[in-house]
């Protein structure tokens, strides 16, 4: 392994010198280990197979507990046991011992299940990491491009030179193409174009970075001065309903309020947006009022019931009058 190494390392130095003399070397190099972590497929696959991993150890947990109880019996029951059938036990734990291991072996062996499955679900994900770095490398002119993780070994590598996260980029919009509209093709071919401009200089990516970020300032500065004019105007309709209906509602300092406030115990008194002011009203008058309205509901329930009670009289002085009536026309009928 070490000779293919070298010799990989000669032709490349060879390569580097003659290719040198007529134009700057290209180089970068990805981290297989960091591509597989951030590929979200791979990232399900693996943890059920971790799920797999954990019911095989509970599995063998469950058998090294059956050995240890045949053992612990065995070492009970020994002197009561003849030569023959203490042969037999230790022959049949000999046999789960070996089974034990065997099962081991089959699942976490150097080619136990668990490595197989590992290679078979990281075996797509390299294919695609491959055909991603070759793409990478015919567009941006790379001359090399080396995998940070295999024998080969990097004693230093600048982060400017990893192409990591373009390659996990190339992945990810190629699993996504197959569900975009052509719109959002053209618009995800637009944003590919910027981060390839970023990618290739560091100076514009920085520049588009402080432009994000002020716009994001702007947009939170437009969002809190609507939230304080929706609750100013809030406020002025409660005190417009409080004037109405005869109720006093208290004052209450908004959000939008209290941020200014403390702006300008900063100095920034210019920025205080204006408040609506809040009439109050005499509690005293509306104490009067509430009195008055319940005295005149309190009058219309007693004359509601004085009419119901004289409506209930007359229908049983018109009831007692039919019933008299019926009594008179039995007795004639009789005579």
């Amino acid at each position: 392994m070490k000779k293919h190494i070298l010799s990989l390392l000669m032709i490349i130095a060879a390569s580097v010198a003659i290719q040198a003399q007529s134009r700057g070397v290209k180089i970068g190099y990805i981290d297989m280990e960091y591509i597989l972590q951030n590929v979200p497929d791979y990232n399900e696959a693996k943890n059920q197979l971790e799920q797999k991993a954990q019911k095989w150890k509970q599995e063998i947990e469950t058998k090294k507990n059956e050995v240890s109880r045949l053992k612990d019996l065995l070492a009970t029951e020994r002197v009561l046991l003849t030569k023959e059938l203490i042969e037999e036990r230790e022959e049949e734990i000999a046999f789960q011992e070996k089974e034990l291991l065997d099962y081991q072996e089959k699942r976490f062996g150097p080619k136990g299940d668990l490595t197989i499955q590992k290679a078979v679900l990281a075996q797509p994900v390299q294919d695609q990491v491959f055909n991603a770095a070759q793409d990478i490398a015919e567009a941006k002119k790379y001359d090399f491009i080396f995998d940070k993780t295999s024998d080969l070994t990097i004693l230093f590598a600048a982060k400017r030179y990893d192409i990591s996260d373009q390659v996990i980029r190339v992945i990810t919009r190629s699993n996504k193409r197959n569900q975009m509209s052509k719109k959002q093709l053209k618009e995800e071919e637009k944003k590919e174009a910027l981060e390839n401009m970023e990618d290739e200089s560091p100076a514009l990516a920085e520049r588009n970075k402080k432009l994000a970020e002020r716009k994001a300032a702007r947009e939170k500065l437009i969002a809190d001065k609507k939230l304080a004019a929706e609750e100013r105007k809030q406020q002025a309709l409660a005190a417009k309903e409080a004037k109405k209906n005869g109720t006093a509602v208290p004052k209450t300092e908004s959000k939008s309020t209290a941020k200014d406030s403390t702006s300008t115990n900063k100095g920034t008194d210019s920025l205080k947006p204006a408040e609506t002011p809040i009439k109050t009203v005499d509690s005293t008058a509306i104490n009067k009022k509430i009195k008055a309205a319940e005295d005149r509901a309190k009058t219309l329930e007693e004359r509601k019931k004085a009419i119901e009670e004289k409506k209930k009289q007359a229908l049983e002085k018109r009831e007692a009058a039919k019933k008299a009536r019926e009594e008179k026309l039995k007795e004639g009928k009789q005579d």
